[in-house]
């Protein structure tokens, strides 16, 4: 049943905010690596670490959170995040070498996006369903428009105060917006006489195989380009906010993905949709691999982000379809246990190849066929109806 009425859309606002803040802190790291890496003289691969550890913390989270929000609604959830997300920022601009970094960092940055994250997507799902991809595509565009404005933000800070002084900055700020939000967020209402399947059930589907396979290859290749594109640009010739604005493009460039795709998927079958995402995503780096120029650079960073964007928006969504809204924090938390392991490896193991052969080219490559093949594992996708993959059947 429908339920987007004004409360809905109030979460959909809240949901957009949310990840504005938790994204747009995390994926700025690309404008913190090379002052950081300078200051405590470490390799690609020791600073690249921090944000892969980060990613991992939270998309492990997310499976906890996701059952927390279907527990207990958004609003603990929500201030669990502002606390750990300040702290975590506050305790970084303090450290004195990297490997606290991992920590404070990490569990800082790690639990507050897997509280913001996780838990506002499912709730978002819940409160619609004739509209969800609308509804999603616009929730999760607030990633997109966190990553357009923070990592140049951060850039322009860091030249002016230092990183250390930016950390500080932001550790009141997304600690004062998270805990707005946590007053504004309501759980969805639950229609009686439904229950959420048992997980044990769904892991055994080639659906969620297939959803989860891909999940993890593409994000093997998708943080790559969040970490590695500003200091390529950078030994390419741009300066330092030049640089970080590349990752600002792929954000703008998912808003468009996220509202555009999520919007049409609606019409045109969200599996299909998601399908195409992957695709595009895939193809995309083969502009990163031939650009000789900042402008191919950009070009690179609008084709990965209206992919990307369209990928965060759909995903949600074609769970929800092939497998039912309720439990939906839950399941799609576990999904993204996938993309916690491969946002561990991937861009550490993309620094130790820059690192190894002297050139971004190796990394590239790696990345691409990782993409490659995750739009393969999805494949299987297109022959299954939400009928056959709620009972396990093709």
């Amino acid at each position: 049943m429908e339920q987007d009425g004004a409360e809905g859309w109030r979460n959909v606002a809240v949901a957009f905010v949310a990840m504005f803040v938790v994204f747009g802190v995390a994926y700025s790291f690309g404008a913190f690596f090379a002052p950081m890496a300078a200051e405590f003289g470490s390799g690609s691969g020791a600073t690249s670490g921090v944000f892969s550890v980060t990613a991992f913390a939270y998309f492990l989270l997310g499976s906890l959170s996701g059952r927390a929000v279907d527990r207990f609604g958004p609003r603990p959830v929500l201030l669990t995040g502002a606390v750990a997300m300040g702290l975590g920022l506050a305790l970084t601009s303090q450290v004195d070498r990297l490997g606290m970094g991992y920590v404070t960092y990490g569990l800082g940055v790690g639990v507050g996006v897997a509280c913001g994250y996780v838990p506002m997507v499912a709730v978002v799902g819940g409160w619609f369903d004739r509209r969800r991809g609308t509804a999603l595509g616009v929730a999760v565009a607030g990633i997109g428009l966190g990553t357009l404005l923070a990592a140049p933000l951060a850039a322009a800070l860091i030249e002016r105060y230092g990183w250390r002084s930016t950390y500080l900055l932001f550790a009141g700020a997304s600690a004062l917006l998270l805990s707005a939000c946590a007053l504004l967020a309501s759980a969805p209402p639950r229609p009686a006489g439904h229950a959420a399947r048992p997980l044990g059930e769904v892991v055994r589907t080639p659906a969620f195989a297939s959803l989860y396979a891909s999940t993890l290859l593409l994000s093997l290749a998708l943080f790559v380009p969040f970490v590695f594109l500003p200091p390529f640009a950078v030994a390419q010739g741009a300066g330092a906010v030049a640089a970080a604005t590349l990752v600002g493009v792929i954000g703008i460039a998912s808003v468009a993905g996220r509202l555009l795709i999520g919007t049409l998927a609606d019409r045109l079958g969200r599996v299909p949709s998601y399908l195409g995402c992957f695709a595009v995503m895939a193809a995309s780096y083969l502009l990163w691999l031939g650009a000789s120029s900042y402008p191919w650079l950009v070009v690179f960073a609008v084709v990965l982000g209206v992919g990307y964007g369209g990928f965060i928006a759909l995903n949600p969504a074609v769970i929800a379809e092939l497998f039912g809204v309720h439990g939906l924090g839950a399941l799609v938390g576990l999904i993204y246990t996938s993309a916690a392991v491969g946002a561990l490896v991937g861009p550490p193991a993309a620094g130790l190849l820059i690192d190894a052969t002297g050139t971004y080219r190796w990394a590239i490559l790696a990345a691409m066929l990782a993409a490659t093949a995750a739009f393969t594992a999805l494949l299987p996708l297109r022959r299954v109806s939400p009928r056959a993959a709620q009972t396990g059947g093709s």
